[in-house]
């Protein structure tokens, strides 16, 4: 079921959407349940490895996924806009890539 969001910013109370403050804290990552090392695979295999293992932390942890493929900066946000989890932040990391931290909502 499609939601329309109640204005660009974010909530009802006008409060700033969660994954907006996480990007704009460039170099912060909050501790993950369970980190997915796709590095060197390209998409969709690091979603396909993230829906697959998302449910193996509880409700309201964050799953780390460290990939390498441009793709997934755009499609692992994407990916938790359609399945209604959280896109925690994705931070660049030192061997190349990003950081990309998912907050399970469900």
């Amino acid at each position: 079921m499609w939601r329309r969001r109640s204005g660009a910013g974010g909530g009802e109370t006008g409060e700033p959407r969660a994954e907006a403050a996480a990007e704009t804290q460039a170099g912060t990552r909050e501790p993950a349940a369970l980190t997915i090392d796709a590095l060197g695979r390209k998409c969709p295999i690091p979603i396909i490895m993230l829906a697959d293992q998302i449910n193996q932390v509880p409700m309201g942890a964050v799953v780390e996924v460290l990939a390498d493929d441009p793709a997934a900066y755009t499609d692992i946000p994407a990916w938790c806009r359609l399945k209604s989890h959280a896109h925690v932040g994705s931070v660049e990391i030192p061997q190349g890539g990003w950081a990309i931290q998912v907050r399970r909502n469900y």
